[in-house]
């Protein structure tokens, strides 16, 4: 007779989407989770007779996968949430939100905003996200005490803010930030120098020295738009892609955010250096940045991981929208239906994140001895009849609120839709206070 085994949790669901293997669903299947850890996925009927849980879940009509990872956005731009609509990329920024950054943006603004956004994410299914903004502290602090995973891109600009004065004194600081965040398991310090037009070589030099040096992840806007690079190559006669490789900083480490304007030679440079793309589809279509050509990149073998981009310029952070368009749109560019199936949707919202993170062995898929980051998306809903494939349903039909339960290293952070380490009545509250405060600027 087989013992049985006391475990923590064992979540049974009528469907588990592991992510790896490739293309597999599994039917009645349960995850046992010890510690942060999974130490099992098995068919529920025998888990129910291996395992001894201190908490069973019994989730019917319901989809466990891993949790979503949103590879790029501006956390505390929630607070800038439909202020500037329907206007183009520059005339955005330089009309619009850097003016606002400049008289709103403070610590208490980025805390409040960080963690409006992350309450947004946990409800619609995101476990980690990637951050880059003013006052990283803020946003890491909001993170660690939510219980959500964060890379958190320290900005660096050649131009004073209201967080620092020039290119030295951010980079001094978010070293200082790093070494505080160090010891933390959730909380993960990169490099965000934020784009080609807005650093000069000597400190794009000094951020490629030390990401080698502290085998440290960069990531920036890049060739967010086709003005973009060719105002770069008239001024140096080479694209933004070839700098950034003239400095070394074209790596494994490497995130470059957006990539709408590629031609062959900057497709080559991306296979051959290894670095990853963040995919925002939503903003950059609201922006009309341009498109990504996600099949064509795919094709050539490199990582594409999705991101959301601010609550400013998409307007929401919900990944699983985000996926969609995603998927929509890169058969609408390659004229080709077969481009981005549901499938491969599902893992640049996961393990490809995970992997332009260099967190791969840790999350982004449901395995033995993986973190326990996992979520589980009702069903059962009117929308969502007959279920012929969930991953479909995701991919296609799924929406944020059908997120119902998430644990991020094995701990419970959303149950039945609640947040359970944020107020959301005072979250709501706060930004309500912010969005009076600035529409009477």
């Amino acid at each position: 007779m087989t013992a049985i085994t006391p475990i923590d949790r064992l979540i049974n669901a009528s469907w588990v989407v592991p992510i790896i293997p490739e293309n597999c669903v599994l039917q009645n299947h349960s995850i046992a989770l010890q510690g942060q850890e999974i130490i099992d996925i098995l068919p529920t009927n025998e888990a129910q007779q291996r395992y001894r849980p201190n908490h069973s879940h019994d989730l019917d009509n319901h989809v466990l996968m891993p949790g979503l990872i949103n590879a790029h956005g501006h956390a505390a731009m929630t607070l800038f949430r439909g202020l500037a609509d329907d206007y183009p990329l520059m005339t955005w920024l330089q009309n619009y939100i850097w003016p606002a950054e400049q008289q709103w943006v403070d610590e208490e603004f980025v805390k409040d905003g960080t963690e409006l956004a992350i309450a947004e994410m946990l409800r619609s299914g995101t476990t980690c996200f990637s951050d880059m903004y003013f006052f990283p502290n803020q946003a890491a602090e909001a993170a660690h005490q939510a219980g959500i995973r964060a890379q958190i891109a320290f900005p660096v600009f050649d131009v004073p803010s209201a967080w620092g004065r020039d290119a030295n004194d951010y980079i001094h600081k978010g070293l200082q930030l790093r070494d505080d965040f160090k010891h933390n398991q959730y909380v993960e310090i990169a490099f965000g120098p934020h784009a080609p037009y807005t650093i000069a070589d000597p400190a794009l030099e000094r951020v490629a020295m030390l990401s080698a040096e502290l085998d440290s992840v960069v990531q920036m806007h890049l060739h967010e738009t086709a003005h973009e690079v060719h105002d770069a190559l008239d001024q140096n006669n080479e694209s933004p892609l070839e700098r950034l490789h003239r400095f070394g900083l074209l790596t494994p480490r490497m995130q470059c955010v957006h990539m709408t304007s590629l031609n062959d030679t900057d497709i080559a440079l991306l296979q051959e250096t290894g670095a990853h793309i963040i995919h925002c589809p939503q903003s950059n279509l609201k922006l009309a940045s341009g498109f990504c050509e996600v099949q064509k990149l795919s094709q050539a073998g490199i990582n594409i991981a999705l991101g959301t981009d601010g609550a400013a310029s998409n307007n929401s952070l919900d990944l699983f929208a985000e996926m969609r368009t995603a998927a929509l749109l890169a058969k609408a560019v390659a004229n080709d239906a077969t481009a981005l199936p549901d499938h491969q949707a599902l893992r640049m919202a996961t393990i490809h994140g995970a992997r332009a993170m260099g967190l791969q062995d840790k999350i982004g898929s449901l395995e033995v001895n993986k973190q326990a980051d996992i979520i589980a998306v009702d069903l059962s809903d009117i929308e969502s009849q007959p279920v012929y494939d969930p991953v479909s349903q995701l991919a296609y039909t799924a929406c944020a609120h059908q997120v119902k339960e998430v644990w991020i290293g094995g701990q419970h952070v959303l149950q039945d839709r609640q947040p359970l380490h944020l107020n959301m009545s005072e979250l709501c509250e706060k930004a309500t206070q912010w969005g009076q405060k600035i529409a009477a600027k």
